[in-house]
């Protein structure tokens, strides 16, 4: 029997090494590299994954993060839990051998309804604090032991694995409603984006949190007519970031903006403070999005188009002009510099 996979993450530090969650309580580690149907060759063998992380209690569907400075996995679930794991001491090993011998006390794991021969992993930690399903997870930039966690309790909760498991943090009321994602800003390890079904995107400095009661967020940021489904921060611009929701818009915002008079791009009156794009390419509900790191202003984005427009999914890879973001004044230096040229063009 198969399962459908609803999140993929990336090990940052080893591209070849993916984690995966589906319809079940486990997270499934894959050595793109050693899998023998990685190529669409005739008579391949079953995929299985290198290593099986267990310790959830109930299925963990989509909550799914790698750290960007140790090779750590965190995950949430319907069991309202947080689990962290590390796989340092695995990572050579899945590179050398895939099909190297299970590690002492390991035990197989079940992948797509069967028995599978994949060494597990034991949960390095188990957060409790949820009190209903734990919807997104991130870990903070600089430091591999603190993360944060929302789920459709309205809270957002900072942890530490330092101090134990229960949490740093439990902001009750971060939202009027389920928070679906989470996402740190790498280059401020302060700000934190959230994102709800109440149809907005909060704001929060973590210097500010404070336990129990309603949130105090920075900002709310309100551009959206639906749902809330997935927040990034740029990797290139610390103060812009990107919210995707179920209306099938994705914007684009900067908070630095706020307040100041916008430059050439979506800054009118009637648009939303910090808003200054939305890409709205998409048939229904985009439900992931990712920023190009090496390429500014490019993002990949996921819908998943409903039965209104034809059923399945699309992607989408996408740039904006940098044009649209920059200050009037600089765009109309930069024009004016090709003035010459785009009157001999057109005459």
């Amino acid at each position: 029997m198969r399962i459908a996979v609803n999140r993929i993450r990336e090990l940052p530090q080893n591209s070849k090494i993916v984690a995966t969650h589906t319809d079940s309580p486990d997270v499934l580690i894959w050595d793109v590299e050693s899998q023998p149907n990685r190529h669409p060759v005739l008579g391949a063998s079953a995929s299985r994954p290198d290593l099986v992380l267990t310790g959830h209690q109930e299925n963990a569907e989509f909550a799914l993060a790698m750290c960007p400075t140790e090779p750590f996995v965190l995950s949430g679930g319907k069991d309202q839990s947080v689990v962290l794991w590390s796989i340092h001491d695995h990572i050579s090993s899945l590179a050398a051998d895939q099909g190297a011998a299970k590690s002492p006390g390991s035990k197989g794991g079940a992948v797509n309804g069967k028995s599978s021969d994949s060494p597990t992993i034991q949960a390095r930690g188990i957060f409790q604090g949820h009190t209903d399903t734990v919807e997104d997870v991130q870990f903070c930039p600089s430091s591999a032991q603190e993360f944060c966690s929302v789920g459709d309790d309205s809270c957002l909760i900072l942890w530490d694995a330092r101090t134990g498991s229960a949490p740093v943090v439990k902001v009750e009321k971060a939202h009027s409603a389920d928070l679906h994602c989470v996402d740190w800003n790498p280059n401020d390890v302060n700000l934190i984006l959230t994102g709800s079904a109440d149809n907005t995107v909060r704001m929060f400095d973590r210097r500010n949190l404070t336990n129990g009661g309603v949130g105090s967020p920075v900002h709310i940021f309100e551009g959206h007519s639906a749902a809330v489904l997935c927040v990034q921060w740029s990797p290139d611009r610390s103060s812009v970031f990107g919210s995707a929701a179920e209306d099938g818009i994705l914007n684009v915002w900067d908070y630095g903006k706020i307040g100041k008079l916008e430059g050439a791009g979506t800054g009118s009156s009637d648009s939303p403070p910090g808003l200054f794009f939305r890409h709205a390419g998409h048939r229904d509900k985009v439900v992931d999005f990712h920023w190009n790191s090496s390429d500014p202003w490019t993002i990949v984005s996921v819908s998943e188009d409903g039965e209104k427009t034809g059923g399945g999914g699309t992607l989408q890879i996408w740039r904006m002009m940098d044009l649209l973001y920059r200050p009037e004044e600089e765009v109309l230096a930069e024009l004016d510099k090709f003035k010459s040229h785009l009157l001999t063009c057109a005459s």
